[in-house]
């Protein structure tokens, strides 16, 4: 899918402002030196007929049409560059009348040439942080920030880190669009490390443009209900669950949290099954062990958890505990 509709709007509005911002501004300084500089002024009321003068000079006919028009381009630079000395004599830049863009490549359009500048892409990537709903996580965590130093004290718990840390680099590094980029089901205590990988495939993913959404169970569950049980609230284009189907990758925290009952276990069999029959992504964290799983949930939702994910445990000592201390 690549970058979300919404983002896109955003962005295009961003830059759009940008770009009116910065032509406006330079309407206000032409302006002001127009009133302080008449000669100035004049350059400019001569430099705007340069397109009249080529017409002119096109319907003169079509011999000596190519000297015409050079000698239109001579005048042309020569009250260019007068202009621009008289700018620099009054103690301004030669450029002091030009919009200062953001983006001096695209001239905040966002195109260099036919391809996307490289501004659009960066301000896509940090609209999709945003809306992942885990845009300040992932100010702060990433691969990098991720270190296996505190699961030394323990070498069985260091190597099963050690696996999970590879297996979740290597997700992100080789999510490509086209293909099915399989499922992963973190499972293992709270405070072992599995948000901070989430957070961190997620930044890679989103930061290729694809779209990523994050939300706990509890808040996927409350948009089912809010669709089922509130429609008359909530118009056709405005659907709280679509996304949830249609994102690029789905990380869905703390499944096992949410109250269980026939309603919320459809919404999640519904959920799952759809997006494992549409090859879509998705990342689930889960406190539960294998054995709670079985025992919460039907086969039809635990046979497409350990059927279709690879799970990937989480070992270890309160990782998040022992940050706090170390503060």
């Amino acid at each position: 899918m690549g970058f979300r509709k919404a983002d896109y709007i955003k962005v295009n509005d961003i830059l759009a402002t940008r770009r009116s911002q910065a032509e406006a501004d330079a309407q206000r300084r032409l302006e002001s030196v127009h009133a302080k500089i008449p000669e100035l002024a004049k350059i400019d009321a001569e430099l705007a007929k340069t397109g009249a003068r080529v017409f002119e000079a096109c319907q003169l006919g079509s011999e000596g049409v190519a000297e015409r028009i050079e000698r239109i381009k001579k005048d042309n630079l020569a009250l260019q560059a007068r202009r621009a000395a008289i700018l620099v004599e009054n103690g301004y830049p030669a450029d002091y009348t030009e919009p200062r863009y953001f983006c001096k490549k695209c001239s905040d359009t966002g195109y260099d040439g036919t391809q996307m500048c490289e501004c659009k892409r960066r301000e896509l990537v940090l609209a999709g942080y945003e809306s992942s709903g885990m845009g300040e996580l992932l100010k702060t965590q990433s691969f990098e920030t991720f270190s296996l130093d505190y699961y030394k004290y323990d070498s069985q718990a260091y190597a099963t880190m050690k696996h999970t840390y590879e297996a979740a680099k290597s997700y992100a590094e080789n999510f490509t669009a086209g293909k099915n980029n399989g499922n992963l089901l973190f499972i293992g205590a709270t405070g072992l490390g599995k948000t901070h990988l989430s957070t961190s495939i997620a930044r890679e993913v989103i930061n290729k443009g694809f779209d990523v959404k994050y939300d706990t169970i509890q808040n996927i569950i409350m948009d089912f209900e809010q669709k089922q049980f509130h429609a008359q609230d909530t118009s056709q284009d405005d659907d709280p669950t679509e996304r949830y189907f249609e994102c690029d990758l789905l990380i869905i925290d703390d499944l096992g949290t949410e109250l269980t009952n026939q309603f919320t276990l459809s919404c999640l069999y519904n959920l799952i099954n759809t997006r494992i029959n549409r090859a879509m992504s998705m990342i689930i964290s889960t406190n539960l062990s294998p054995a709670e799983l079985r025992r919460r949930y039907a086969e039809r939702i635990t046979s497409r958890l350990f059927g279709e994910f690879l799970a990937l445990p989480f070992a270890g000592g309160d990782v998040r505990a022992a940050k706090l201390r170390e503060e």
